[in-house]
This record gives C-alpha cells, sequence and structure tokens, in this order.
C-alpha cells in the first residue's frame, strides 16, 4: 500500500494540473520515451513550450535556450534540441525549451520567451528544488542575457539556481557577426554572383534587400559554381580552386562551415538589419585590412567597404550584448576547434565578467573537440553536476574535478571526455 500511494503521489507530481495549466500531453521524442513524459503548449506570445517530466524526477529543471536564429518556428521544434540534450533528462533532470514567438534575431525576445516557459513550467509542475539555465550556440547569448535580466525576482529571490553556456555566442551581438559581414564582402569581390551582375545591387550588410528572397539551395547553387566547395578537390577547375583558397585563408572560415556562414550572412543579415534594426548597418570593415590571399593589394582595393551607423551599433547593443553583471554560478562549455563559434568568445566574455567584477562567478572550460552543435554527451552532464556541486558547497570547480566527473559518466553516457586546460 505504501509504494501505491507513493507512485500515485509521484503521477500527480509529474502530470499538469489540468485546471491551471497550458500543457497538453505529448508524445516523446526517442530519446526520452522510456524515462520521460512530454507535454506541449503555446503561451501568450504565441512561443511553442515542450517539458520532458523524468518519470523518476530529480526535481531539478533546465531551462533551455535554444541557438540559431532559425527562420520559422514551428510546433515540433523544441523536439530537437530535448533530443540533443536528452541525457539531462535520462539523468534525472526535466526539460524544458521554447521557440521563441518568430524567427529571425532578437535576444532580449528570446530571453523573454526563454524566462516564459520557466513559468510555465513552474505554474503547472510545481517550483522544483532547483532550476538551472541553459543555453547553446545563440542561445549561450540568449541565457547570458536572461541570467542578466531574469535571475532574481523583484523581491531579490532566484529564478534560477544556476547558467550552463555550451558553445556560446557570448562575444555579445555588436562582435559576434562582424566576420560574417567580412565573409560576405571577400566572396564578393572573389565571385561576384551574391548578387549577380544582371541582378539589382546592393550594399552587402543588408544581407538581401528587405523583402527578396533566397533559398539555401539556390545559395548553395552560387557558391559552387564559384568555388566548386560541393565538388571533390580534383574536380574543381584552378579557378574554382584559387578562389576557395583565398576565401578561406583570408576568412578563417573552414571548408565545410563555408556555405553555413554565408547563409547566415544572408538571411540572418537581412532579418537582422530590416526588421531589428530599421534598415541601419551595424556592421563596419572600413579599416580592415585583409591578408592571405594571392594578391592582398588588389584584394582590399577592391573589395567593398562599409562603415557601421552608430544607431544600428547602439539598438544591437542594447539587444544582445552582455553587461557581465552576473549573480549566479555560471559554468561554460565551449570546443576549442569550434567551427561555428570561435573559442576565442569565451576570452571576451571572461574579460566582460572581470570588468563587472564578477569573475568569482564564472568557470570556463574546454574540449579538444572540433564540434559545434553536440558535445559529449558525459561531458555535458559533467559540467551540470559541477554547476551543482558549486552551489551546494560554495567551492568552484576545477578543470580536473569535471574530467574526473566526466570519465565516471563515460560507463553509462559513454561519447568520451575531452576536457583540457586551456585558457580562454
Amino acid at each position: 500500500m505504501q509504494k501505491l500511494l507513493l507512485a500515485l503521489a509521484a503521477l500527480a507530481f509529474a502530470t499538469p494540473a489540468a485546471a491551471q495549466s497550458p500543457f497538453a500531453e505529448a508524445k516523446c521524442p526517442d530519446s526520452v520515451a522510456a524515462v520521460a513524459r512530454c507535454y506541449s503548449a503555446r503561451d501568450a506570445q504565441g512561443a511553442y513550450v515542450w517539458a520532458a517530466v523524468p518519470k523518476a524526477w530529480n526535481k531539478r529543471l533546465v531551462v533551455h535556450s535554444h541557438g540559431g536564429p532559425r527562420s520559422g518556428a514551428g510546433a515540433d521544434d523544441p523536439v530537437e534540441d530535448l533530443t540533443r540534450f536528452s541525457a539531462f533528462v535520462r539523468a534525472g533532470y526535466a526539460w524544458t525549451g521554447s521557440t521563441y514567438r518568430r524567427g529571425g534575431y532578437g535576444v532580449r525576445m528570446a530571453a523573454e520567451d526563454t524566462d516564459n516557459s520557466r513559468k510555465m513550467f513552474w505554474t503547472a509542475f510545481g517550483r522544483p528544488e532547483r532550476t538551472l539555465l541553459h543555453g547553446q550556440s545563440w542561445g549561450g547569448n540568449i541565457a547570458a542575457k536572461a541570467a542578466e535580466l531574469y535571475a532574481l525576482d523583484t523581491d531579490g529571490g532566484r529564478n534560477y539556481d544556476g547558467v550552463l553556456l555550451t558553445n556560446g555566442v557570448l562575444m555579445g551581438g555588436t562582435r559576434a557577426y562582424q566576420f560574417r559581414a567580412g565573409l560576405r564582402a571577400v566572396y564578393q569581390y572573389y565571385c561576384k554572383n551574391h548578387p549577380a551582375p544582371d541582378e539589382a545591387q546592393y550594399p552587402l550588410w543588408q544581407g538581401l534587400p528587405k523583402g527578396a528572397q533566397m533559398s539555401r539551395a539556390e545559395l548553395r547553387r552560387r557558391v559552387d559554381a564559384c568555388t566548386g566547395v560541393e565538388q571533390p578537390p580534383e574536380k574543381r577547375t584552378p579557378e574554382q580552386a584559387q578562389r576557395l583558397r583565398d576565401i578561406l585563408t583570408v576568412t578563417g572560415v573552414d571548408e565545410a562551415n563555408l556555405i553555413g556562414h554565408l547563409a547566415w550572412a544572408t538571411n540572418l543579415f537581412q532579418d537582422l538589419v530590416h526588421e531589428r534594426l530599421g534598415g541601419l548597418n551595424p556592421f563596419d570593415n572600413s579599416q580592415v585590412i585583409y591578408a592571405g590571399s594571392s594578391d592582398d593589394q588588389a584584394l582590399n582595393a577592391g573589395v567593398q567597404r562599409f562603415t557601421a551607423d552608430p544607431e544600428a551599433l547602439a539598438r544591437l547593443a542594447y539587444d544582445a550584448d552582455l553587461s557581465g553583471l552576473i549573480v549566479l554560478p555560471t559554468v561554460t562549455l565551449h570546443a576549442l576547434h569550434d567551427p561555428v563559434v570561435s573559442f576565442e568568445a569565451e576570452a571576451q566574455y571572461a574579460a566582460t565578467i572581470a570588468a563587472a567584477g564578477r569573475s568569482h562567478l564564472l568557470v570556463q572550460t574546454a574540449t579538444d573537440e572540433d564540434q559545434h552543435s553536440k558535445l559529449s554527451d558525459s561531458e555535458y552532464l559533467a559540467v551540470l553536476q559541477a554547476l551543482e556541486s558549486w552551489i551546494d558547497s560554495g567551492w568552484r570547480p576545477t578543470v580536473a574535478d569535471i574530467a574526473g566527473r566526466c570519465a565516471a559518466n563515460l560507463p553509462a553516457y559513454g561519447q568520451g571526455c575531452h576536457f583540457v586546460a586551456a585558457k580562454p
């Protein structure tokens, strides 16, 4: 009888009360179906929210900010993120994530929507014993901003207990995308097909003119026509091979991610400039000296130049830059060879935190990996466990401590441990 009562109590806690919850039960992805119940809802701003509650819940909650920005927001979009970080749920943590109310750029918007998902979870399932904020990639910028805006309630109580940022865009919006603006300019110097000579010309910092459209497939076709990047090296013409070498060497972008970075510098720039900044330019390459090409003098003389508008920079800084005024223990995890968000972002975030006098609340870790979107489950759990230990004990974790936790996770979660003692 006692076991039955305990089981019923656990079920009641893991199922939202119909009278007060916006959540409806949903089919879990295979990654957590055996261990959790899943729920979905739409918040008052129009964002889709998912939640997963383990059947053996440890009364901890991970509130997730996803990366991107993504171009749209489908009802099941959070399932991808739930699957990517399913190790948290399999380890007993509840999880919730939002699509945000619209696709495209907007860090403050996404931070508010992330916090709304926390509120919805608390309403539906009760306040957990601990709530942890997690951001991945662009979501790292969002979670870091959310930690500055929503860590405490109006009475000074904690909405969150700690923050975890993985491969995060932590340099802030005004610095994060300048290299892609440079890539757009360098690419156009060599390829002259984005825009093509017979198309309407526009300043490259716009990404695209307002209202114009370009599919990923069309962008891919143009890049391949110029550089042969989609072809085996032996199939490229000498001219294609030379253009590709020059573009990659000058910009530092790797071959596998060239089209991806150009896509951000197309559709993301269009959304950012026209929908967020009133058509003003936040990008600047006016003083950049490009080097490493087969003819640097010709490149620097012929590349399109542009100067940032101060109002655009101010608006972007307000939306997406970070103050460093953190109040919660914060742990970061970043691959040293991340091909999408440079590890240099960690140094810039550390400097921001130091300038605010909050370095005692930051621990940064690195792994010797070259992936961006997904690292090892054992590593994710190790940094989360170290963050919880720090909250419990007050002792800041070390790389050795975190690496040890990772090794202990390997039998159950595998995928390797690659922590290194690298300085941001």
